[in-house]
């Protein structure tokens, strides 16, 4: 029974405030680079910019909207920093966490210039007085904020890149977002250089400004007090998770998962961190975040004990469709032993050699046995599952097809959507090529099988295959443009097993297999059973054998060379 979705997602609001938070930062960044940009023109133009761009910020109210961010960001930063139980994470998330902790002592300086000094003082400072002061007067200062720059703005794409990658429109706005994320902060550097440049040109100011009316501490005091802001809570948070490990020795729990394996945790770990700290393999594609359902888990045991779902973990395994007893291992923190099943097995290592290339770039005519297969309605069924999921399905079936291809002795041309290419006798006959490739179309079957039964409790019917095996000639040779240059094969033996294919599917079996291909196996061909199919393109039709189950194709294929 699927969990009710409830009608406002209180708890998603600190997730919420992390969005919009750095939302509000990251777009005061864009803004304060493109005013540095401009320098490329001219500093005039740096400054004629400034009302538009800088001067909303610099208002009480952005002044108090991009203050109120920095330091909600930052809270909810301590606050996760606190709430991890191991520090063990992917590389992209460890980057986002040490730039983002890095950033505020880094930037302190500038804002203490920029911001405080001017408004203890009434003395606003141009760009001009900026750049003279970080190119020629302070150098060091200088450098240190081009390395703040970078440092913020590399945070930032962290952050927004695991905040995007789930959605749908994200795959079609990669480039353009990754040619942005390169183009802001270079034209900010040449532009902080170019206007930098051009005030080393201009002479000094010939009549000095008169001396400031301090009307509080002095600019040395008032750093490190700022510094004390941001430095004082992490310290804080670093003790308190010292103290917490320190209390919880002897606090643990123990989390159990199939094949006898166990885990003993801090009370208040993650299922997810416990999978961590015990090297227990654990799909997590969103980072442990509760953003995708990959990491759902069927508690065996110890459901009683469990704390209730937060809102979050509901909304999201309402839009999976999970059932009763299944729980996001990111977001359960158990206080008791539990013993739990992943439903998404982690995929396996492969243990296979890639084959070389048998065919150098000139192209060649060479008689292939083909393999062509698809998963049978799986856009469709697809449009109900979170993006992460459909990833890590696609993935997992992409895995089967390609140790099934290797194993067999073939190559593994491409992935098309859900759909693959697989050629055989790149460097061996056509009879052992039709051999192999019925070997392959049988482990295509038995690992899908396999695959449905790992998944049943979560896919809501099996996934299904349809194939298409010919033999034929093609000519073979690196195709393609620029970096898209490969090997692959086009002729008719290519569009002979497409179309079966698609056969397959109208016929409701698992393959088409042409009787050319048993033939060169060396396989009899049943009596009755062979039907003849038109081809789009050809003339005569193609004399082909409708397979209910694909798997039984290795029985008669005999063993394939290695």
């Amino acid at each position: 029974m699927p969990v009710a979705l409830p009608a406002w997602p209180d708890a998603l609001r600190s997730r919420g405030l992390r969005i919009w938070s750095g939302t509000v930062l990251g777009l005061y960044l864009v803004t304060h680079l493109a005013n540095v940009a401009l320098g490329l023109a001219s500093v005039a133009a740096m400054d004629a910019a400034a009302p538009v761009l800088a001067a909303p910020w610099r208002s009480p109210p952005g002044t108090a909207l991009l203050g109120g961010a920095l330091l909600i960001h930052f809270g909810l930063a301590l606050r996760a920093l606190y709430r991890r139980r191991t520090l063990r994470m992917g590389a992209r998330e460890a980057w986002q966490v040490v730039l983002g902790l890095a950033l505020p002592f880094l930037i302190v300086p500038h804002v203490a210039a920029t911001r405080i000094e001017p408004a203890l003082t009434g003395l606003a400072m141009t760009f001009a007085e900026q750049m003279r002061t970080l190119w020629l007067l302070s150098p060091a200062s200088g450098g240190r904020q081009g390395v703040a720059m970078l440092v913020a703005w590399g945070h930032g794409c962290f952050g927004f890149w695991f905040a995007l990658r789930g959605r749908p429109w994200f795959p079609r706005w990669t480039w353009a977002l990754y040619a942005g994320a390169l183009l802001v902060p270079v034209l900010a550097l040449l532009g902080f250089a170019e206007a930098a440049r051009e005030i080393a040109t201009l002479p000094a100011p010939a009549v000095p400004l008169p001396p400031p009316v301090r009307r509080a501490p002095s600019p040395d005091t008032v750093r490190l007090w700022l510094y004390l802001v941001f430095a004082a809570p992490l310290a804080a948070v670093l003790a308190a998770r010292g103290l917490r490990y320190w209390l919880g020795r002897h606090r643990r729990i123990r989390v159990s998962y199939p094949e006898g394996r166990s885990v003993s945790v801090p009370r208040g770990s993650s299922v997810l961190e416990a999978s961590r700290m015990g090297q227990v393999p654990h799909v997590s594609l969103c980072g442990g975040r509760g953003r995708c359902s990959t990491c759902r888990v069927r508690v065996t045991d110890g459901a009683a004990m469990l704390p209730p779902a937060s809102v979050q973990e509901r909304h999201t395994l309402a839009r999976s469709g999970a059932g009763t007893g299944i729980r996001l291992a990111c977001q359960l923190r158990p206080t008791h032993d539990l013993a739990v099943m992943p439903l998404f097995a982690a995929a396996r290592p492969r243990g296979g050699v890639v084959p070389t290339r048998q065919v150098g770039a000139a192209s060649h005519e060479r008689e292939l046995a083909v393999l062509f297969c698809d998963l049978r309605g799986f856009t469709r069924r697809a449009e109900d599952w979170l993006p992460f999921d459909t990833v890590f399905l696609l993935n997992r079936y992409f895995e089967v097809v390609g140790e099934a291809v290797e194993s067999a002795g073939g190559y593994l041309d491409k992935f098309i959507g859900d759909g693959a290419l697989a050629l055989f006798g790149l460097g061996s006959g056509a009879e052992v090529a039709c051999r192999q490739a019925l070997a392959a179309a049988a482990g295509v079957s038995r690992g899908l099988h396999a695959l449905n039964a790992d998944l049943a409790a979560d896919l809501g019917g099996p996934l299904r295959i349809a194939m298409g095996i010919h033999v034929g000639p093609a000519v073979v040779g690196d195709m393609g443009y620029g970096a898209a240059v490969g090997l692959t094969a086009v002729g008719d033996g290519i569009n002979v097993a497409s179309r079966l294919e698609g056969e397959a599917k109208d016929r409701d079996v698992e393959a088409v297999v042409s009787t050319a291909v048993l033939e060169r196996a060396g396989l009899p061909i049943p009596a009755g059973e062979a039907h003849a199919i038109a081809v789009r393109g050809r003339s005569a039709p193609v004399e082909a054998v409708m397979v209910q189950d694909a798997a039984t194709l290795a029985a008669g294929a005999g063993p394939v060379p290695a």
